[in-house]
C-alpha cells in the first residue's frame, strides 16, 4: 500500500481538480442562462400566444430558429419531410450531443393567464402541455454549451433537434426515418410537469389508427330500410370497445374519438370515421390489444352491413430510461436547489386549484430524490420512446404548474404563460445544460451511459409503427 500511495494521492488530486474546472464552467453555464433569462422567456411567451397545433407551428418554429442563427448555430431547416421541423448544430467532432425542443400545442384549449377558466380566442388552441416552455429551455441549455465550445472549455457538437406534432403524429418518427440521430451519442430531455425529478421511468407504448365505415344512405323516415348504416356500425364498434375493457389488463388504455357519424338526423349516414388510439407499457403488451380491437372494427362492419377500412396512423414505443444519465441529472438537481416561489405565485396557484377542486397545497417546487424505476409507471406516452430505442436518453421533469391540476387542460396553458411557467423552463435550462457538461467531459460516463442503453434494448431490434409515405400534413382538422 505504501508504495501506490503517491499515485492514490495523484489521481484524487487530479480528481479534485477536474471537479473544480467542472464545477466552475456549470456556474458560468448558470450566469450565462440566467443573462438570457429575458430572451427565452419572450420566447417562451411568443410561441405561447401562438399557440399552433401539430405541423402548423410555422411561427413558433422561426422564433426558435432565429435565436439559433443569433447564436452561431448552423441551421437546417424543413428537414425528414416536415416544413417546421429542423435540427440546429454547433462544432465538430465527437463527441455529439443531442437536446430535444417540443413547440406544438394542443386544439381547443384556449386559455388566459388567469387561474381561473377563460378563453383567449374561442376555439382556439393552447399550450396544455407546456411545449412553449419545451422548447426554449432546450434550445437555451444549446445555447449555453455552444458558448463553452467556442470558447474551448469544452470539445465536440452540441445538436439542437426541433421536433414538431409530438401531440398528434410524433414527428420525431420521421426524424429517426431519416437518420438524424444517427451520429449522436446521448441525447438529452425534459418535460414540463408539476413535480421536479430526474426522469428514469418508462412511458407508455401507442398506437393509433383509423376506422372508417362504408354504407349506404337513405331517407331516415321514408325508406330506411334501403339503408346501410355507416353510424350503426360505429355505435357497435364503441360498444364493442367498451365491453371489451373489462377483460384487458390494468396497465391497458383504449381512446377513441368520433370524427364522423353523418350530417343530419334525417339521413341515414353512408360514411362514418373513427380515430382510435391503444396503450400499454410495452410495445409488446400492446400489440394484442390492438390486433383485436381491429378485428372488431370488422365484426361491427359485418353487423351493420357496410365495409370497413383500417389505416394506420403512427405509433410509438416506450421509454428505456437510463439510470446512469438519471444520477448524473439529480445530482445536478439537487446543487440547484428546489424552485421557490413568490407569495403572489403560490396564491395564483391555489385559486387554480379551488377551481379544479383539488386541495389547495400551492406548487411543489421540491427536488425529489431518484426513485426506483418502475414496472408499470402509468401516465402518458410520447415519441421520445422511439429516440431511446436509437440512442441513450437522459430525461428530467420540471415543475410549470400547480400540484395536481388537471394537465392537457386550461390550467396548464394558464401556468404555462406566466411567471410559474417562466421558472421551470429556466431550472430546466440550467439543469439541462450543467448535465450536458459532465457528459461532455467524461468519457468513462458516456461509456456507461450506452452500456445501459445496450443492456435495456437487448437483442431488440427497432421496428417504427410508421407507414411508408410522408408525415400527413394535409390532415383534416
Amino acid at each position: 500500500m505504501k508504495n501506490f500511495l503517491p499515485i492514490l494521492l495523484l489521481m484524487l488530486s487530479f480528481g479534485s481538480v477536474h471537479a473544480q474546472k467542472t464545477n466552475k464552467l456549470k456556474k458560468e453555464l448558470i450566469s450565462s442562462i440566467e443573462q438570457k433569462s429575458n430572451d427565452l422567456i419572450t420566447i417562451s411567451d411568443n410561441i405561447w400566444e401562438v399557440a399552433e397545433v401539430a405541423f402548423r407551428e410555422v411561427k413558433s418554429a422561426e422564433y426558435l430558429i432565429e435565436y439559433a442563427k443569433e447564436n452561431g448555430f448552423t441551421v437546417e431547416e424543413s428537414v425528414a419531410g416536415m416544413p417546421t421541423a429542423f435540427t440546429a448544430t454547433y462544432g465538430e467532432g465527437k463527441p455529439v450531443i443531442g437536446i430535444l425542443g417540443e413547440f406544438d400545442a394542443l386544439p381547443g384549449i384556449s386559455q388566459k393567464r388567469v387561474p381561473y377558466k377563460d378563453e383567449l380566442l374561442e376555439g382556439g388552441a393552447g399550450h396544455g402541455c407546456g411545449h412553449n416552455l419545451f422548447g426554449t429551455a432546450s434550445l437555451g441549455a444549446a445555447v449555453a454549451i455552444k458558448e463553452l465550445i467556442e470558447q474551448g472549455k469544452l470539445t465536440g457538437t452540441i445538436k439542437f433537434f426541433g421536433t414538431p406534432a409530438e401531440e398528434k403524429f410524433f414527428g420525431k418518427l420521421w426524424m429517426i426515418r431519416e437518420g438524424l440521430f444517427e451520429d449522436v451519442d446521448v441525447v438529452m430531455d425534459w418535460h414540463p410537469a408539476d413535480h421536479t425529478e430526474a426522469n428514469v421511468q418508462p412511458s407508455l407504448a401507442l398506437v393509433d389508427f383509423m376506422v372508417e365505415y362504408s354504407g349506404q344512405s337513405a331517407h331516415a323516415s321514408a325508406d330506411p330500410w334501403n339503408a346501410r348504416s355507416a353510424s350503426d356500425a360505429l355505435e357497435l364498434y364503441t360498444h364493442g370497445i367498451n365491453s371489451y375493457r373489462e377483460h384487458i389488463k390494468p396497465s391497458v388504455r383504449i381512446h377513441y374519438h368520433i370524427q364522423d357519424a353523418g350530417q343530419v338526423v334525417n339521413v341515414v349516414p353512408d360514411y362514418s370515421r373513427i380515430w382510435v388510439r391503444v396503450r400499454d407499457i410495452t410495445r409488446e403488451g400492446m400489440v394484442p390489444v390492438y390486433d383485436q380491437v381491429k378485428k372488431m372494427a370488422g365484426g361491427a362492419a359485418i353487423m351493420a352491413n357496410v365495409d370497413h377500412k383500417v389505416s394506420l396512423i403512427s405509433g410509438i414505443h416506450d421509454l428505456l430510461p437510463n439510470r446512469i444519465g438519471g444520477a448524473v441529472m439529480q445530482k445536478n438537481l439537487e446543487n440547484l436547489g428546489d424552485i421557490n416561489y413568490t407569495q403572489e405565485e403560490v396564491n395564483f396557484a391555489i385559486e387554480m386549484q379551488k377551481e379544479n377542486g383539488k386541495p389547495t397545497v400551492g406548487i411543489d417546487g421540491k427536488i425529489r430524490p431518484l426513485r426506483e424505476t418502475l414496472e408499470s409507471p402509468g401516465g402518458g406516452s410520447t415519441d421520445v420512446g422511439d429516440v431511446s430505442y436509437n440512442v441513450p436518453v437522459v430525461s428530467l421533469a420540471v415543475t410549470v404548474a400547480p400540484k395536481d391540476v388537471p394537465w392537457h387542460s386550461w390550467s396548464v396553458v394558464a401556468s404555462s404563460g406566466m411567471s410559474i411557467g417562466h421558472k421551470g423552463m429556466l431550472h430546466a435550462t440550467k439543469a439541462l445544460g450543467m448535465t450536458m457538461i459532465d457528459i461532455f467531459k467524461d468519457k468513462k460516463l458516456r461509456e456507461e451511459i450506452k452500456k445501459e442503453f445496450d443492456e435495456r434494448k437487448g437483442d431488440y431490434i427497432y421496428d417504427p409503427f410508421l407507414n411508408p409515405g410522408p408525415p400527413p400534413l394535409d390532415y383534416e382538422d
